[in-house]
């Protein structure tokens, strides 16, 4: 859960992350790179908005300083009306028994609504709600209308001071990460891309180090909904609508115990921001254009 904006300045690879990140390897970093695996399929609840065919490598930011993992929190401002909509979708690795009692922390109506209204987006998921809700998991996995990234395992903060969450040890950040991909590979999703949100958005320059040799980019925002745990879904398609300018990030949640107003907010703020000229896109396209102008 993400309640406000926080800015903080291993083992071997699964087989499942190598799946997912291998091709990564030998692309350049100078410029963007694009992991393989095209989109072969076509879906008739595909958004208009997304586009007809995926590229052949998902594109990445070159790494930061000393070779430490990229973060990206917006796209140009100066390329058109672009916003992307990014969804995560929390569950901690001690939640399954509240999952087993009844609590829904997964949320099909946004889902539905996401395609019913065309809109692309990227899910940011844990591992473990990837293993408690495989079937919706594989579906919004192998969707072209979306894009499945990672978002930890465990949901664990990898920093001190996070919200609250509880915290994995340095030792295990690497291995958590991995640990969801291996979820996601047995939950169906064949080409998870090379994305990660820290858990809580908290980070530091250790965790950026931890990470560097999995290739990926770590992706934030610069607009947060507020939807997390709120009930006046007015006030946050407000707050949306206010905070929005080309090349934003929204963040927002996947989760109807913990964020009952998100499909509301959604079905409220995308008509107006395409009354206003916005185009929906996946973050993938935002980093691709921000890692060409490098």
């Amino acid at each position: 859960m993400i309640p406000l904006v926080r800015r903080i300045t291993g083992l071997a690879a699964t087989c499942a992350l190598s799946v997912a990140l291998a091709s990564l390897a030998a692309c350049g970093t100078t410029r963007a790179t694009h992991a393989a695996h095209p989109v072969s399929h076509t879906s008739p609840s595909a958004p208009a908005e997304s586009s007809a065919t995926a590229p052949s490598k998902p594109p990445r930011l070159t790494p930061g300083p000393g070779g430490l993992t990229p973060v990206f929190t917006n796209g140009p401002r100066d390329q058109g009306k672009t916003v992307a909509f990014t969804f995560d979708a929390d569950m901690t690795a001690d939640e399954g028994r509240r999952a087993a009692s009844g609590e829904h922390f997964d949320n099909p109506q946004l889902i539905a609504a996401l395609r019913a209204l065309k809109v692309p987006a990227t899910v940011f998921m844990t591992g473990k709600w990837a293993e408690t809700y495989p079937d919706e998991a594989r579906s919004i996995g192998t969707d072209p209308g979306f894009e499945l990234a990672n978002h930890s395992y465990s949901h664990y903060a990898f920093t001190g001071d996070c919200y609250g969450l509880p915290t994995v040890s340095p030792d295990q950040v690497r291995s958590d990460v991995e640990r969801a991909y291996t979820a996601f590979a047995k939950a169906g999703v064949p080409h998870p891309m090379p994305y990660l949100r820290f858990p809580g958005g908290c980070y530091d320059t250790r965790v950026l180090r931890t990470l560097a040799p999995l290739g990926v980019t770590a992706v934030q925002w610069d607009v947060v909904s507020g939807d997390a745990f709120a009930t006046d879904a007015d006030a946050v398609a407000r707050q949306v609508l206010a905070g929005v300018k080309p090349g934003s990030v929204v963040v927002m949640h996947c989760t109807r115990s913990a964020a009952p107003t998100t499909e509301r907010v959604v079905r409220a703020v995308v008509p107006e921001l395409r009354k206003k000229g916005y185009r929906f896109v996946k973050v993938s396209e935002m980093i691709g254009a921000s890692a060409g102008r490098s």
